[in-house]
């Protein structure tokens, strides 16, 4: 079994309009999604949120704020699976309750050093 980050990706101004009884069916949604793939024994780390500002480090210590609120699809937050192939870790990916909001998830293979 090989390691697989989803990284989840979202309109970031469709979250601030949405109801607290909408906010509610999310949240249920994503822990039942959640709760599927820890059923199967495949949840490395059931992963958090990412909060929406930060700074970007380049060469040379430059040193910025970001992400940037001008990009309108911004990095929420990531999971971490157990699979046997990117496809496998794709199929679980396809349950994730992002998709039904507009959000993509990005699937890639952790590699150890």
């Amino acid at each position: 079994m090989k390691n697989f980050l989803l990284l989840f990706r979202a309109d970031s101004t469709q979250a601030a309009k949405r109801s607290p009884e909408e906010m509610q069916a999310s949240t249920k949604k994503w822990m039942d999604w959640i709760g599927s793939i820890a059923a199967q024994n495949k949840l490395v780390d059931r992963g958090n949120r990412l909060e929406h500002t930060g700074k970007v480090l380049r060469g040379n210590n430059v040193v910025t704020d970001g992400p940037f609120t001008e990009i309108k699809e911004t990095l929420g937050g990531y999971t971490m699976v157990s699979a046997g192939s990117l496809e496998e870790a794709v199929e679980m990916a396809n349950g994730c309750p992002i998709l039904q909001m507009g959000g993509s998830v990005e699937v890639r293979e952790i590699s150890v050093l």
